[in-house]
């Protein structure tokens, strides 16, 4: 059985499941978070336009990320702040484009003087070699003391490769096993977990409070063939994953901040499935 194989009973299995122990736990519903890459061409043509409608939608939390106008998308960080805010809208965290240490210090300065809660790298490539992982995990390590001088946190956000063995060992548990927990959080993407045969509820009991946000996507029932240009990505309720769950385990393990995001938009519009996931979110009954 390979590891593609591996996800009809492992992670995809784990992810649909229901623990008894978990039956009669009361969960409160989290803020409504939305990550801006989802809506990324709505807010490149109309960043307070595009607010205005995410906010009338219900959502309550945003991430942003490093666009071409910055994190703050061409307004200076205090204006962005007012300006989500005028719509209901908390700017959480942003993922950042690759920068010096120096360059991150006073990004960190200006997201810590908004009140933003965290700055997450969102990206570091497939890489041939183990080590390439142990050096990442150092440089998390001095951009989270960074983080910690200005009052937030430093996230790192798995995509696929990191569930992908290089030199015998997984980059995720590398990552995890050499960045301190005081420092380093990190915000699982269930899609790809999930995708890659592992079990996000495993990760997320064993490394207990590490996993601090998340991003939601659901996995198409049926996938789409090996080599699909497109992502198995569907909007939330409409796949495999069971979200009531997982945000009920998300909380029990020390996360706080769940984020909507989509890849895949099929016969809509990113707009229109950030209005579906919304409703889902909405009325979704947590266990």
């Amino acid at each position: 059985m390979n590891r593609r194989n591996f996800i009809q009973t492992g992670g995809m299995l784990a992810a649909l499941a229901v623990s008894p122990t978990m039956a009669n736990i009361t969960h409160k519903k989290p803020a409504l978070g939305m990550q801006l890459y989802m809506v990324k061409e709505d807010m490149e043509r109309d960043p307070a336009g595009t607010l205005k409608l995410l906010g009338a939608m219900g959502y309550k939390q945003i991430e942003s990320y490093g666009s071409d106008k910055g994190i703050f998308w061409g307004y200076s960080h205090k204006d962005f702040k007012k300006l989500a805010g005028s719509f209901g809208l908390e700017l959480i965290s942003s993922h950042y484009n690759p920068c010096s240490l120096q360059e991150f210090d006073r990004l960190a300065g200006q997201a810590a003087e908004i009140g933003m809660k965290y700055l997450v790298c969102p990206w570091l490539g497939p890489q041939k070699d183990i080590d390439a992982f142990k050096r990442f995990a150092e440089d998390f390590n001095q951009r989270g003391a960074i983080c910690k001088k200005h009052g937030l946190r430093f996230g790192y956000h798995p995509h696929d490769y990191p569930y992908k063995a290089v030199n015998g060992q997984l980059p995720i548990d590398v990552l995890l096993n050499n960045t301190d927990k005081a420092l380093v959080d990190y915000q699982m993407d269930v899609y790809y977990a999930v995708t890659e045969g592992a079990d996000p509820y495993a990760y997320m009991k064993k490394y207990k409070g590490r996993f601090t946000m998340a991003h939601m996507r659901d996995v198409l029932k049926k996938r789409l063939p090996a080599g699909s240009k497109e992502e198995s990505a569907c909007d939330l309720g409409e796949g495999i994953i069971n979200f009531p769950k997982f945000i009920a385990a998300g909380e029990d393990n020390g996360m706080e901040f769940f984020f909507v995001e989509q890849s895949r938009y099929h016969n809509e519009t990113p707009l229109q499935s950030a209005q579906k996931n919304a409703a889902y979110l909405k009325s979704m009954r947590l266990l």
